[in-house]
């Protein structure tokens, strides 16, 4: 790809990251869009509309920044939480390590690039015609003794970045344990989820978790709550809740028709009284509804220590009986996970991973079309007839530098809420985890379809011959890596910079918004806060990181497109934390050990590359110097897992007990534990008031009576 080629589509991604942020500082002041602006400081009353006009709206302005820009760590954490935390501190990890390799790269390893003549010598004096090879490794001559600096900036860079992975995993497993002591009394961290319940003759799922817990663990034990299969009760309260809604609305607008015509003769029917038929019989069926128990139940404790005790050790001489995990938050509770059987989980398993493979085959065929436009006399061939077309230079530098990137981009946006579908019928039982999940599935995607498939062409053979014969990956890697450094150039400036400023400029939710005040037949619904969906933004981060260390010594080049992203993620997505996202579900962090396995896995492949590549250039020497790395990469990553990784799945024994200790003179503890025997009632169960008439707005649609203690 030529230099113009990049410099086109830095162009109109450019022109689109102004037009965003410019359109978003007139946009964020007009009242009828601070829904979609700034929906959480609506909801906190933090703002409010403001109905008189004033010019000032209508003018750009850059007074959200200096707003991002001065939000303290510790406000973040007070606001947002540690999940937000530990997102921003990936993005100022990866600034830390690209303003350090970004000095090395392009000040020591770009001239060193530029010198070499193994491709051809590079013309000054028409930078534009020239291709982006001459600025890589490629261009330096075989057995040139300017190769060992490429080798010394990769020890460099490997030990800076363990050293700030280990410095990170310290200070986050550090804050997750005093974010754990500065936190009230959490149900969650009294409370268990207890499985596979064996129920003798006679008695019920409620009867044998009460006699097990009280004969096993009479000191300790509190309380549980019986979980039951309610997705039919759930979709008849859905309903109901519809209808209530139309029938406000019926009776708030009374220039609305308040008659329809139904039946094969066009009847004249009261449409109040007859969504108030429906619904009813919805509550009718509701209550006559029968939710089976799921032989499952959440068993609450007097202290941490306890449940924490009780989770940590089997209570069976048969493994498969009264099974126990964590219970997660109460908000945080995936409901339809109970409605499904054991072998409906297990095979949804053996499915989701069916379906992650064809995905993985699918998208090939787009990697494909895009490594085509790329090439232009591929492309010739392919298409015969727009020969005359490409011979056009504008139109050539637009397909080749900004088209492939576009549309690659346009596929992946639908993979995260694909996976994020496929985790939850895995049989995760809590939204976070489910999150978790799909993050680990879409980074990993990403990897594999994105940078591997462009890499080796798209060709599903040719990948499957790589991994089946391991011993020449690195040969491999070295000679089609650097080959690609242009497009994934492209791809930095339009995946990165482009979204990440429509993120600030949110389209999709403005299109939302504009079509419901078109369509809607009320504009009464209560604003919803999002949450920032980080199993589809953190892949994207650490994809990205992925790219600058394995491109770091090849082509380093494409380092100041990466910090430009960086730093507008860093200010925008602080924005954001600030007027749009609210956290609706919390980790404590649990999502740093995903960022800690990509950043050593990312290393690992740069010194795969770096080994193939010193032997295609001659430099055996510096080829098995290499070696080492690797697995002193590795047994870096061991000896953080041993010492870090524990933190983030269980709290310790000692913190645990110390909590406890404080909470034995607090007052408020008694009325915690009063309200920790419901918490956990699925809110299917829970007792509702919508009706249609006023007599039943104060009957429960399910009786508590009904519901398992």
């Amino acid at each position: 790809m030529l230099v113009s080629a990049i410099l086109t589509s830095v162009g109109i991604n450019s022109a689109l990251c102004v037009l965003f942020v410019v359109l978003y500082s007139i946009l964020k002041k007009q009242p009828s869009y601070y829904e979609v602006y700034i929906p959480r400081l609506l909801v906190e009353g933090n703002s409010k509309r403001r109905s008189r006009f004033n010019l000032e709206r209508l003018i750009p302005s850059t007074g959200w920044l200096p707003k991002a820009w001065k939000l303290s760590e510790e406000e973040m954490l007070s606001s947002s939480g540690l999940d937000a935390v530990v997102y921003m501190r990936t993005i100022t990890f990866c600034l830390k390590v690209f303003s350090f390799a970004g000095i090395i790269g392009v000040f020591i390893l770009l001239p060193v690039n530029c010198s070499g003549t193994e491709l051809h010598q590079i013309d000054f004096e028409d930078l534009y015609s020239n291709s982006l090879d001459v600025f890589t490794i490629s261009n330096v001559n075989r057995g040139s003794k300017w190769l060992w600096i490429h080798f010394s900036s990769v020890y460099a860079i490997t030990i800076f970045i363990c050293y700030l992975l280990y410095h990170e995993y310290n200070y986050i497993s550090s804050k997750r344990i005093a974010y754990f002591y500065s936190s009230k009394p959490q149900p969650h961290h009294f409370t268990i989820l207890v499985r596979n319940i064996p129920v003798s003759a006679g008695s019920s799922v409620s009867d044998s978790v009460e006699g097990f817990f009280t004969e096993y663990y009479p000191t300790t034990y509190l309380s549980h709550i019986v979980v039951r299969r309610t997705s039919k009760v759930q979709s008849l309260i859905n309903d109901a809740k519809q209808l209530y809604r139309r029938l406000l609305h019926l009776q708030s607008e009374p220039s609305e028709q308040k008659y329809k015509q139904v039946g094969l003769f066009e009847k004249k029917v009261d449409r109040l009284d007859h969504y108030g038929k429906r619904l009813e019989d919805l509550e009718q069926n509701a209550r006559l509804e029968q939710s089976e128990d799921t032989h499952a139940a959440f068993v609450s404790f007097k202290t941490r220590y306890g449940a924490s005790t009780v989770f940590h050790q089997q209570q069976s001489t048969n493994p498969t009986h009264w099974l126990t995990e964590e219970a997660p938050q109460p908000n945080d509770v995936f409901w339809p996970f109970f409605s499904s059987s054991f072998m409906g989980r297990w095979i949804s398993k053996l499915l989701v991973v069916v379906a992650c493979i064809l995905l993985t085959i699918l998208f090939l065929i787009p990697v494909v079309v895009v490594q085509g436009l790329t090439n232009l006399s591929q492309l010739e061939v392919w298409f015969p007839f727009l020969k005359s077309i490409l011979t056009i230079a504008f139109v050539s530098q637009i397909v080749t530098g900004y088209l492939p990137s576009l549309i690659l981009q346009l596929f992946l946006k639908i993979v995260p809420p694909i996976m994020e579908f496929l985790s939850s019928i895995q049989g995760y039982i809590s939204h976070s985890e489910i999150e978790r999940s799909a993050c680990n599935k879409v980074l990993w995607f990403t990897v594999w379809n994105i940078f591997f498939a462009t890499v080796f062409s798209g060709s599903v053979l040719n990948q499957i011959s790589i991994v089946l014969d391991p011993k020449n990956i690195p040969a491999k890697l070295a000679v089609v890596v650097p080959a690609q450094a242009s497009f994934f150039i492209a791809y930095v400036v339009t995946s990165g910079w482009t979204s990440t400023s429509s993120e600030l400029f949110r389209i999709i939710p403005l299109i939302c918004s504009l079509m419901t005040k078109c369509c809607a037949e009320s504009t009464d619904d209560e604003i919803e806060v999002p949450s920032i969906p980080y199993h589809r933004d953190i892949p994207r981060i650490l994809f990205f990181g992925l790219l600058g260390i394995a491109y770091f010594f090849l082509a380093p080049v494409i380092l100041p497109f990466l910090l430009v992203y960086f730093c507008l993620a860093y200010i925008i997505f602080r924005n954001q934390f600030i007027n749009v996202y609210a956290p609706k579900h919390e980790t404590a962090g649990k999502f740093w050990p995903i960022v800690h396995n990509l950043v050593i896995f990312s290393l690992v492949l740069m010194h795969a590359i770096a080994v193939g590549i010193f032997s295609l250039k001659k430099l055996s020497l510096a080829s098995t110097l290499v070696l080492p790395l690797p697995v002193l990469t590795l047994l870096f990553n061991e000896y953080c897992r041993k010492r870090f990784l524990p933190i983030f799945k269980s709290y310790p024994a000692e913190i645990l007990i110390k909590k406890d200790r404080e909470d034995q003179n607090d007052a408020l503890m008694s009325e915690f534990f009063d309200k920790l025997a419901t918490t956990y009632q699925d809110p299917a169960l829970m007792p509702i008031q919508y009706s249609a008439d006023s007599d039943s707005l104060n009957r429960p649609l399910i009786s508590s009576a009904e519901t398992a203690m």
